[in-house]
């Protein structure tokens, strides 16, 4: 039987390297983008089960010959300009990978005759500010972006949608909330925590974990999960629908300090530096996954301490 063909951008990332793993696991033929001189360090133990090429989305030509030579069956767009912090600083940069790269991507889709759908990787984050502030979010809830990142996957998503009513590309968006996970960059929370800890264990760095704003509560899952939800997305999803992949559970980033900390036998001193301090509008941002669990048969498997105990000892490796 003929392999079912996968292209992921952004494969070497985060996201995408354990999405290169659900997917060979689970009988595809993996193919996937890179970009510069990206790392490989994610992707090195599936160089005999993928194969990779270079990639800038934001050139249209490049994406048209990538897709025309690769003719995949299933396109998973992951690769993006990811933090939100950063988004502030380079919005043009923002906006040009993030909504520029994804028309590039649905247009030269448009010339693909087997897909079978086009995964478009969007974020909660498009939600932005929202009353009352604590609720549980689902799928109909309207966009109110914050960030550049934000207003960048929010604009990606009309287009995908425009892309379905217009051409019937079969685009289905999986809108996921924070998730974490090993080989995440320690530019995000939970990896800088874990990052930290790894550091004052091997006795590089002082035993002080510096801190942020401890405060906000977010729906954490785990990238195993997440992945796999982007699978099932594929094979399942409705063209033009947007589908949570979340946990349903907020919470706070003082809790996930704590349960890190309980992991470490060292004595470690917490301080706030105030160049992690970022202004925090959304206090609680917390969705429901009813539609794909009812839709794809989605739920996270893993549990939020098994997570960090894998991110931990992630690091520790590293040292």
């Amino acid at each position: 039987m003929k392999k079912k063909k996968a292209f992921i951008t952004g494969i070497a990332g985060f996201a995408g390297s354990f999405l290169a793993e659900e997917l060979v696991s689970n009988g595809y033929q993996v193919s996937g983008s890179l970009f510069g001189q990206e790392s490989l360090r994610n992707i090195k133990h599936l160089k005999k089960d993928i194969t990779t090429v270079k990639l800038d989305v934001r050139k249209s030509k490049e994406c048209n010959k990538v897709l025309k030579q690769i003719k995949p069956d299933y396109i998973f767009h992951l690769a993006a300009f990811s933090s939100v912090g950063k988004s502030f600083e380079k919005e043009r940069l923002t906006y040009s990978i993030n909504f520029d790269g994804t028309l590039n991507l649905l247009n030269s889709a448009l010339e693909l005759k087997n897909l079978k759908k086009f995964v478009f990787v969007s974020s909660a984050d498009a939600y932005g500010l929202f009353k009352p502030a604590g609720k549980t979010l689902s799928e109909s809830q309207p966009f109110n972006p914050n960030s550049p990142y934000a207003v960048s996957k929010a604009a990606a998503e009309y287009t995908c949608s425009y892309y379905v009513s217009r051409y019937g590309l079969p685009v289905a968006i999986a809108r996921s909330f924070n998730h974490t996970g090993p080989r995440q960059s320690d530019s995000f929370v939970v990896s800088s925590f874990a990052h930290q800890i790894a550091r004052i264990e091997a006795k590089t760095a002082k035993p002080i974990l510096y801190v942020g704003d401890l405060s906000a509560r977010r729906d954490f899952s785990d990238v195993r999960d997440i992945v796999r939800g982007y699978r099932l997305l594929a094979e399942k999803g409705i063209p033009g629908q947007a589908y949570h992949f979340c946990s349903g559970k907020a919470v706070s980033i003082k809790k996930i300090l704590d349960l890190l900390l309980k992991l470490s036998s060292r004595t470690i001193t917490v301080k706030t530096d105030k160049a992690r301090l970022r202004k925090n509008d959304i206090p609680v941002l917390r969705g429901s996954y009813l539609k794909a669990k009812k839709q794809l048969g989605y739920r996270p498997n893993y549990e939020l301490p098994e997570t960090l105990k894998d991110i931990l000892d992630y690091w520790r490796r590293q040292q």
